[in-house]
């Protein structure tokens, strides 16, 4: 036998296509025709309706199998263009479930062994890659969902934290919100100076004014007063209609003697403030002048987190408590009181006077007061007019822009005073 006819013989033909029968794809062959010569075990595994394949144009397989014309037709366009063509994603309807394969055909040439000439190919089962694939997309639009979700969340959540803010001091809501909230759980014995003001007559006032004007009057009343008791560094633990709880020495404290001094201070800017204050509540239709008194003591107290599970508020209870409060009461209109605790700790940087000696409601003690001066100098100095030039920008506040032409009024005065207040600075400049 020769060898030529050795090679072309049937069992030299079928050890050829050991592997090809072998093969854990789809495999088959067939002529340039592309008439099916032969198939695998397993194309009649993956394919097992098809039949008999023996001489079958294979294009007509692809289109039982249901690939669209549109695919066969870039499936013979390759083939014709590259003798070889791979279709990655080949979706088949078998049994009611839908399979995936990848197909890769190609043109085989071989002048030495033309039994081996012509088109073979194979299907690649992706059915599970493409699930898994799937799922994998599915866990990550579910992970997107969950952090839109999270960041929608965390956005209702800064709202929400925002506004509680406006109902709590500074200092508490950073004790709450950033640091642990162990410090405002735990109930502590700290020296305190505690500061009580309410405005005078504030009863009568309420009764003959209109809702809105009232409404409109302490909600500027408070505003103004917050933000004095926030740069001054105070916890407001609470407002009472019109009046006013602030202390100093807690969450955060500068020594007893800084925070008495810091408590003082505020008072006086208050007083200063409200006399600034005036002309506005004016405009606004408040025929009476606005006064408030004002009360400080200081003393140890409890300070922590009381109430329900319901209700909450982070407060201070003790004498120094008490005793601000009565003094607040004793107040003249105007006038700021100070226990003989409070005097001590701050004779050295304010100036006060000897008020009178009382024994309030509830105190089994006389009780030395003292009546702080507002001429102190070293607030005096501490607070010039608040107009601040910014190159050629000046910042300025406008209490309320209903009433335009009033507004202008405002502006005009304004930088008439402003004009004199630079060129006095660059006079004084120049001298120097």
């Amino acid at each position: 036998m020769g060898l030529e006819e050795y090679f072309n013989s049937n069992k030299v033909i079928d050890l050829s296509f050991f592997n090809f029968q072998n093969a854990i794809t789809a495999a088959y062959f067939a002529d340039k025709d592309f008439k099916i010569l032969r198939v695998n075990n397993n194309f009649c595994n993956f394919f097992p309706a098809l039949g008999n394949l023996q001489g079958v144009y294979f294009p007509e397989v692809l289109k039982v199998l249901g690939l669209p014309d549109n695919v066969l037709q870039e499936f013979m366009k390759a083939m014709d263009d590259n003798g070889r063509v791979l279709l990655p994603k080949v979706e088949i309807e078998q049994n009611g479930e839908t399979k995936v394969y990848s197909l890769l055909s190609t043109t085989t040439s071989n002048p030495d062994f033309p039994y081996l000439q012509g088109i073979q190919g194979q299907f690649v089962d992706r059915t599970n890659e493409d699930n898994l694939r799937k799922e994998k997309e599915k866990l990550i639009q579910e992970q997107l969902r969950n952090q839109e979700l999270i960041k929608k969340k965390s956005e209702r959540l800064e709202e929400i934290s925002k506004r509680l803010a406006s109902y709590l001091s500074p200092q508490v809501y950073k004790s709450i919100f950033e640091d642990s909230q162990e410090n405002t759980k735990q109930h502590k014995r700290k020296n305190l100076s505690v500061f009580f003001s309410d405005i005078v007559r504030f009863t009568d006032m309420s009764d003959t004014l209109e809702p809105e004007l009232l409404a409109k009057l302490v909600n500027n009343y408070l505003s103004e007063m917050t933000n004095i008791a926030i740069e001054f560094g105070g916890t407001i633990d609470k407002f009472i209609g019109d009046a006013v709880m602030v202390f100093f020495g807690d969450p955060e404290s500068d020594g007893d003697r800084q925070d008495a001094i810091s408590c003082v201070e505020m008072a006086l800017r208050m007083q200063q403030r409200i006399s600034e204050l005036q002309d506005y509540w004016k405009s606004l239709g408040i025929g009476n002048e606005i006064q408030v008194r004002m009360g400080i003591a200081t003393g140890y107290c409890t300070v922590g987190d009381f109430g329900s599970e319901q209700r909450r508020d982070y407060t201070a209870f003790g004498s120094a408590v008490n005793l601000a409060a009565r003094l607040e009461s004793l107040a003249l209109p105007g006038e700021i009181l100070v226990s003989e605790q409070t005097y001590e700790l701050v004779l050295r940087d304010i100036n006060c006077t000897t008020y009178k000696t009382v024994t309030p409601k509830g105190f089994s003690r006389p009780i030395n007061t003292y009546t702080v001066q507002q001429d102190t100098l070293s607030v005096a100095s501490k607070y010039p007019p608040k107009y601040k030039k910014l190159g050629n920008r000046v910042s300025i506040d406008i209490f309320d822009t209903t009433d335009i032409n009033a507004a202008i009024v405002e502006l005009k005065e304004i930088e008439q005073e402003l004009e004199r207040l630079f060129k006095d600075t660059e006079n004084t400049s120049s001298d120097q």
